[in-house]
């Protein structure tokens, strides 16, 4: 099998550098579409129109509704395809970097992502994850390209809820967890070919540096500072585990974080790399890794707020039917479930879900000994 590596054309991440954006994409054209929601239009609007007003871009303001959904990419699309744009720029969450991906990819200019949180691993991807308008999860939209710019600004992030940045080390530790999954079951990645030595050796260094650093970041965070340990999980949050993820593989975290989208109730509140954290640990049970390595990754998902058990992804209530939906839709054949080395079960899924809340619950108490 070919190996394949894939990423932006450039990845620029430093702290005030948004002040900087109309620089960057200048070589990229003199029309931009920027799109962000409301909030994020007012928390930045003036800096990021400033700049690249500055730069002599004309600027296309769009908002946000919030969701990233076909619908939502046609709206902006309908509404844009008059105004000769050159370059998609999307600022804010992961819905809004994917949306804009998509409405880039649909004019056919070049497209930038500029992060507000280090929530997920969007921002460097050469794809968007598609929803329905009530957030169910539908698809993976797959572009022959990836950002042709991402653009990180590091105070940015720093300013964001702790939360956010906590549930993107959540999506980030599963990239070499997935990533090592389908290595070894010599499936394709994301990208389309098997993993280089670059992208395991990425998705392994993405692994490492949330455990050396994420601790003391998240400390960092909530009190707004940006330190030499943010940087680091902000690069593994973003790049790190934007290449990892696409370039090594997905398997079993991300297939039941979308299984979770098939149920109603509370699960939505909690964010995307929040209920990854959850994907992840069943995975290294369903795959009888080392206790060791168990025992760390539920310890430091403690430290930081990441959630372990059913209770705390608003499940500690859910029937077994309910947990067999999940199940079943993590299984679906075109899911990255696919990319385990061994095949998985329903039934699989949901004894793993159920044996690592009962033991996250053991580690804990030991914790509070």
């Amino acid at each position: 099998m070919e190996k394949t590596f894939i990423s932006p054309s450039k990845y620029v991440q430093g702290s005030n550098v948004i002040e900087k954006i109309g620089s960057y994409v200048k070589p990229l054209g003199t029309v931009a579409l920027v799109m962000a929601d409301d909030f994020v239009w007012e928390l930045l609007g003036d800096k990021v129109v400033g700049s690249l007003e500055k730069e002599g871009i004309k600027v296309e303001k769009v908002v946000f509704q919030g969701e990233s959904s076909e619908n939502e990419v046609i709206r902006i699309i309908d509404n844009a395809k008059d105004k000769n744009i050159g370059v998609c720029i999307g600022i804010g969450g992961g819905k809004a970097i994917d949306t804009v991906k998509a409405v880039g990819y649909g004019l056919h200019s070049k497209w930038v992502t500029v992060p507000t949180v280090a929530a997920s691993d969007a921002p460097t991807s050469a794809l968007s994850v598609i929803y329905s308008d009530e957030g169910v999860f539908e698809s993976y939209k797959f572009y022959p390209q990836n950002p042709d710019l991402v653009l990180v600004d590091t105070k940015v992030i720093a300013e964001a809820p702790t939360r956010f940045f906590a549930a993107g080390i959540g999506d980030a530790l599963a990239t070499w967890v997935e990533g090592r999954a389908t290595i070894e079951a010599r499936k394709k990645a994301m990208a389309g070919g098997g993993a280089t030595l670059a992208a395991t050796a990425i998705a392994e260094k993405c692994w490492d540096t949330l455990f050396a650093y994420g601790y003391s970041a998240v400390q960092a965070v909530e009190k707004n500072a940006v330190t030499p340990a943010v940087e680091a999980v902000v690069e593994a949050n973003t790049l790190l585990s934007g290449l990892g993820f696409e370039s090594a593989g997905l398997a079993a975290a991300h297939a039941i974080h979308n299984g979770f989208t098939v149920l109603h109730g509370e699960i939505h509140s909690l964010m995307h790399g929040e209920k990854v954290a959850f994907g992840t640990l069943t995975q290294l049970i369903l795959e009888s890794r080392d206790m060791d390595e168990i025992d760390r990754f539920i310890e430091l998902c403690v430290q930081i707020g990441l959630p372990t058990t059913l209770a705390e992804i608003k499940l500690e209530n859910a029937s077994m039917e309910d947990l067999y939906k999940v199940a079943e839709a993590a299984c679906k054949p075109d899911e990255t479930m696919n990319n385990m080395p061994f095949e998985v079960t329903p039934q699989m899924v949901v004894d793993a879900m159920l044996t690592a809340d009962q033991y996250a619950k053991k580690v804990k108490e030991k914790m509070n000994k």
